[in-house]
């Protein structure tokens, strides 16, 4: 496991997006393509920014899948992670090929078939992820499942999980944020050869103690990336502030 803490959420989005870049570009080296799963959220902002002004990268020789997203919302929905991948990532890049998750599809579990069918086959180079303020991992709320194959699931989002997504302001009332996700799963995200988790702003503090430091729990989802040979954390020190303190 490798902690990298920086005193501000730009030197981290910084840091964070060099490791990105060289990852993208040892597979493309390696293989011709690389293939990464991309995060969105508040978390992501500065990672991303900073990503797509990385030098050197063919992205034409990538190919993106999708995390997480909302079910019964259009991709034209300011909370839309679509739309937000769209805008900060794919438009600016335009990745060689794009796998998004149709959350307003009638069919949630054909929308996961196809998916899943999609990725199935495929190997993950890098995923770039962050983590929730209950410690979820994409939208794998505790108690998250540990153990099914199955890459892409439609979850029920917890109290917590939709009050972080309300507060953060993609939504105008609790009542707005959708129930229910499809999200990447946690075994199916432990698959990448490489993940590199960034997490910026002192709300995040006591889950990034709860997923270091506390036992790895399926009610610290995103604590089973300790687990994984080739995660690289990046925090900014306000998320770091709670590390090595009681309670």
């Amino acid at each position: 496991m490798n902690v990298n803490i920086f005193g501000t959420k730009e030197e981290m989005g910084a840091a964070a997006a060099k490791k990105a870049a060289d990852a993208l570009k040892s597979a493309i080296n390696e293989k011709g393509k690389a293939v990464f799963v991309a995060a969105t959220g508040a978390s992501q902002f500065e990672f991303l920014d900073m990503l797509t002004k990385e030098q050197g990268i063919d992205w034409q020789k990538t190919e993106m899948f999708h995390l997480d997203e909302y079910t019964g919302i259009p991709d034209t929905h300011p909370a839309s992670f679509r739309g937000y991948l769209k805008q900060r990532l794919i438009d600016v890049v335009k990745p060689g090929a794009v796998h998004l998750i149709n959350g307003d599809a009638e069919d949630t579990a054909a929308e996961c078939e196809r998916l899943n069918g999609l990725i199935s086959g495929s190997d993950i180079d890098v995923t770039f992820c962050g983590i929730g303020e209950n410690g979820h991992l994409a939208f794998n709320d505790p108690p998250a499942d540990f153990s099914t194959e199955t890459p892409y699931l439609v979850v029920e989002l917890d109290a917590a999980c939709r009050k972080q997504q309300l507060g953060e302001g993609w939504f105008k009332s609790l009542e707005e944020v959708p129930e229910k996700a499809i999200s990447m799963s946690i075994r199916q995200i432990m698959k990448s050869r490489k993940i590199i988790c960034t997490i910026p702003d002192e709300r995040k503090a006591e889950a990034v103690r709860n997923c270091l430091e506390k036992e790895v729990s399926n009610m610290y989802p995103a604590s089973i990336l300790r687990e994984h040979g080739g995660v690289s954390f990046f925090l900014d020190g306000k998320a770091a502030s709670m590390l090595g303190k009681k309670g």
